[in-house]
């Protein structure tokens, strides 16, 4: 017959290996790439609302001082530099958190 204690010892160590087995399982394909799409749009938009600032701006002050092409061109490529260089900062974010996390089967 088995020592109760024995029987006691054995089911946490089944509970502490199944808890290390669920850690170190890998993660579904399909929320990864959910994630990197997520990402991916984030850049997209980004860069896009630079655009459009940019473009509201230089067409409002356009509108208020009479100079249509003006302002709005510059204001434009500003809008676009803003954007790109928000979108080439999310990415470096990006990079840094695939750089910190290990890979699988690293400690």
């Amino acid at each position: 017959m088995p020592d109760p204690d024995h029987s006691e010892r054995l089911a946490q160590l089944e509970d502490r290996i199944e808890k290390l087995k669920a850690k170190d399982a890998p993660k579904p394909h399909m929320e990864e790439h959910y994630s990197q799409a997520h990402l991916a749009w984030r850049m997209v938009i980004e860069l896009v609302v630079g655009l459009l600032i940019g473009f509201g701006i230089g067409y409002g002050l356009d509108s208020l001082f009479g100079t249509l092409p003006l302002f709005l061109v510059i204001f434009t490529l500003l809008g676009l530099a803003a954007g790109i260089k928000t979108m080439m900062r999310s990415a470096k974010e990006l990079t840094q958190e695939t750089d910190d996390t290990p890979e699988p089967g690293e400690k």
